[in-house]
C-alpha cells in the first residue's frame, strides 16, 4: 500500500506497513490542537448573545486568557481538519481525550486510497488494516507501530504531537507570541464567534513549548523550512470555547481545525492483542530471515 500520511496537531506520522516498512516521525509545523463545542440553547442566546461578544471584542488579552482557560478543562472534543501540509491536501476527523492521558482516533481520507483509521495511545500508533489486507497479517484487524523504533527523533515527535493535544496549547502560544487582536464577529456553523488573530515570531512562539527537546527541534525544522513566523487565528464562541482554529506557517502548510462535542464521553481503547500485528516483530523476523539466508550463502 503506497503510504499513508496521519496528519494531526501539524505533525505528520508517515506508514509503510508492507514488508519493507519505515517508521518515520517528523515534527514539522506546530498546530495545536483544543477542545470546544457545547450545544448553544437558542432561547437564552438573543439575550447573552451581543453583551458577551462585544466583551469578547473589546478586552482581547482578557478574553483569551479565559478561553485559555476554559479549553485547558476540556477532557475531550471531536475535531475535523482540512488543508495542505507539505504541500500536500489534508483531510480527517476524530476524537480525542485529553489531560493526563491523551489519546486520538481519527480518519484520514486519501483521494487515491480512501480512508485510513488510526488510534495514537502513549507512544504507539495503531493502524487499521483494511479487510483486503489481513490476510498478510494473518488476519490481524490492527498494526501497531512504535515511534521508538524510530529512535530518539520518533520518541520526541511523538511526545511533541500529544503536547499540541493539549487544548490550551495554542493560546499559550498566541499569548506568549502577540497577545491577539480581534478581527471581527463571524460565524461558524452557525454559532456566533469572535474572530482573533495573531503573528508570532518563532522565538517567541517556542517558548510556550514545554520539553526543551522538543523546543529543539521544532526550531531546527522551522529554520529548514524558513518559517520565521506563525500566523494563527481562531474562533471563539460567547461561552470561551475554541470553534476554530487556522495556523499558517507558509503556502506549502495551511491547516484549519473545526471543533465539536466538548467534553462528550469518549472511550479510545487499545486494540485486542490477539487482534494486533506488531510492526517490530514483523521487521525482525524478515531481519532474522536475512540473515539466515546470508549464512546460507556464506
Amino acid at each position: 500500500m503506497p503510504e499513508q500520511h496521519l496528519i494531526i496537531g501539524g505533525f505528520i506520522l508517515v506508514s509503510r506497513w508492507k514488508s519493507s516498512a519505515v517508521l518515520a516521525v517528523s515534527a514539522l509545523a506546530v498546530l495545536g490542537l483544543a477542545g470546544c463545542g457545547s450545544q448553544d440553547n437558542p432561547s437564552s442566546d438573543a439575550k447573552k448573545e451581543p453583551a458577551a461578544l462585544e466583551l469578547m471584542a473589546t478586552d482581547a488579552a482578557g478574553s483569551l486568557q479565559k478561553v485559555a482557560d476554559t479549553v485547558g478543562k476540556a477532557t475531550s472534543v471531536s475535531f475535523t481538519m482540512e488543508g495542505k501540509s507539505e504541500g500536500e491536501p489534508t483531510k480527517g476527523k476524530g476524537v480525542a481525550t485529553l489531560g493526563s492521558d491523551r489519546r486520538v482516533e481519527m480518519t484520514m481520507e486519501d483521494p487515491k486510497e480512501g480512508p485510513t483509521t488510526a488510534r495514537i495511545i502513549g507512544s504507539a500508533m495503531y493502524i487499521a488494516v483494511p479487510p483486503a489486507e489481513q490476510a498478510e497479517y494473518d488476519g490481524k484487524k490492527w498494526l501497531k507501530m512504535d515511534a521508538a523504533m524510530a529512535g530518539e527523533a520518533g520518541s520526541e515527535a511523538m511526545s511533541s504531537l500529544l503536547d499540541q493535544l493539549d487544548p490550551a496549547q495554542t493560546l499559550k502560544q498566541m499569548i506568549a507570541g502577540a497577545g491577539g487582536t480581534v478581527v471581527g464577529q463571524e460565524a461558524i456553523a452557525g454559532v456566533q464567534t469572535v474572530h482573533y488573530t495573531a503573528v508570532v515570531p518563532v522565538a517567541a512562539y517556542l517558548t510556550a513549548v514545554p520539553d526543551a527537546t522538543v523546543r529543539a527541534a521544532l526550531e531546527k525544522e522551522f529554520t529548514k523550512l524558513g518559517v520565521k513566523e506563525v500566523k494563527v487565528d481562531l474562533w471563539a464562541d460567547e461561552q470561551y470555547q475554541l470553534r476554530r482554529v487556522r495556523s499558517f506557517t507558509n503556502d506549502a502548510n495551511d491547516v484549519t481545525i473545526d471543533y465539536t462535542e466538548y467534553g462528550k464521553p469518549v472511550t479510545i481503547d487499545v486494540p485486542p492483542a490477539a487482534e494486533t500485528a506488531d510492526f517490530a516483530e514483523i521487521l525482525k523476523g524478515l531481519q532474522d530471515s536475512l540473515a539466515g539466508l546470508e549464512d546460507l550463502q556464506g
